[in-house]
């Protein structure tokens, strides 16, 4: 077989963690040697990057060569990677995040095949060769001229879902068949978090009463340090803590090899738990609690249940909004009545529509989990999570709507079967 060259592209944390690793593992176990087939991964710029995606990339065994996404811009406009990278007569560009643009244009420059992951839709079909979808409802929303293009892999954060608890976890965490525990996902951006941390706290505090077998971890986000994080349960810190009638807890760091901890004034402890991604932990959780947003796509990946908040405590900490509102926000004197006013009145419209926010019920046109607005207090919310304990058969439920929203198993594989199709191995 004549060398061949496969260049990933992918972006940010989540994709280089669940999408790239187990496509590697796949596409290393057909063809092992690294001098038939080199891997080069190549980063484009990310949002929500955490900053080590490239160290990430560099871990893994089954690469030859990585790219930072700082030095995207420069690969995609005039082809010329940093390191002056070489590139073998065949190849194949493999999309696993970012824009499918970018696979479009690098493929065509290098005169490569294309292989196109696509999630939730399928973007220059007439341009790029080959797509593995994560349903058919992807291929159904594809021009007909172009669905033989098209191939249902499934979805490839289904193997992440089967990852097992090690024992230093079950052990860091004081779990057993007797106890159950529940992830707490607060947000990691200061607005989400002013309120997220406090409210959390409190429904931990809540359900301690009635479930003392319960525990409670946040997976702390990789920009958010400790300290930061503990100081929204502060009071003196964060005023929203008085209006959730949030706990003071004080931050305990134990010995070496045992898990950081909040502790509130009743004695409820809640892990922190730093590595990143948290998939392994989160698997483990019989519920989660979570603010909107990216949080909601990846449990609903993982098919965690879940319980999505959007307090309404602090409004005018949603100062997200563009155009007029966000001009009067900042009028000196009446910029924060104005949008408090503004976000009342816009809220309201949208609770009456009918409007969703978590991305399982977008994704599924339909609540899949709960969705609670307003006021919101450590007992409203432990109320609701109480009855989805007690009645078990309900979260199961859950876990499985959010399964059949996103695919089959076996993603990885398939895809792989893919690239080596397009490149006539």
């Amino acid at each position: 077989m004549p060398p061949l060259d496969i260049l990933i592209l992918s972006n940010g944390p989540g994709e280089i963690t669940t999408w790239v690793k187990p496509v590697l593992r796949s596409l290393r176990q057909r063809v092992p040697s690294h001098e038939q087939v080199r891997i080069s991964l190549v980063l484009s710029p990310c949002p929500h990057a955490s900053g080590r995606e490239a160290q990430i990339g560099q871990s893994y065994p089954e690469v030859d060569r990585v790219q930072a996404a700082e030095h995207f811009w420069q690969f995609l406009l005039r082809g010329k990677t940093a390191a002056a990278w070489d590139w073998r007569d065949r190849g194949v560009v493999l999309f696993l995040g970012g824009d499918q643009f970018y696979a479009l244009v690098i493929s065509k420059r290098l005169g490569y095949k294309s292989v196109i992951y696509a999630e939730w839709d399928a973007r220059w079909l007439r341009w790029l060769d080959r797509f593995g979808v994560m349903n058919g409802a992807v291929i159904d929303r594809s021009p007909r001229q172009y669905r033989h293009k098209l191939a249902v892999v499934g979805d490839l954060m289904s193997d992440v879902r089967q990852v097992a608890a090690s024992e230093s976890l079950l052990q860091s965490l004081d779990l057993s068949a007797e106890t159950e525990l529940i992830g707490l996902l607060p947000g990691s951006k200061p607005n989400k978090l002013e309120q997220g941390v406090p409210l959390v706290l409190a429904i931990a505090d809540y359900l301690k009463q009635a479930r003392p077998q319960t525990r409670y971890v946040i997976p702390v986000a990789p920009t958010l340090d400790l300290e930061t994080l503990a100081r929204y349960a502060d009071s003196s810190f964060n005023p929203i803590v008085h209006l959730v009638h949030g706990p003071q807890t004080q931050l305990v760091r134990p010995a070496a090899g045992a898990l950081p901890y909040l502790k509130t004034q009743a004695g409820t402890q809640v892990f922190l738990w730093q590595p990143f991604p948290a998939y392994d932990v989160l698997t483990q959780c019989r519920v989660c609690v979570t603010t909107v947003g990216a949080n909601t796509a990846e449990l609903g990946a993982l098919a965690v249940p879940m319980v999505v908040l959007l307090p309404t405590h602090q409004l005018d900490a949603m100062r997200s909004w563009d155009g007029l509102p966000g001009i009067l926000s900042g009028l000196p004197g009446i910029g924060r009545p104005l949008i408090k006013l503004f976000n009342l009145v816009v809220l309201g419209i949208l609770q009456r529509s009918g409007k969703q926010f978590a991305w399982p019920n977008i994704w599924a046109k339909r609540e899949i989990v709960p969705e609670l607005w307003g006021r919101l207090s450590g007992q409203s919310v432990g109320d609701r999570l109480l009855a989805y304990l007690t009645h078990p058969h309900q979260l199961e439920a859950m876990s499985q709507a959010l399964q059949q929203v996103r695919g089959t198993p076996g993603a990885a594989d398939k895809l792989a079967d893919l690239v080596y199709e397009d490149a006539e191995v």
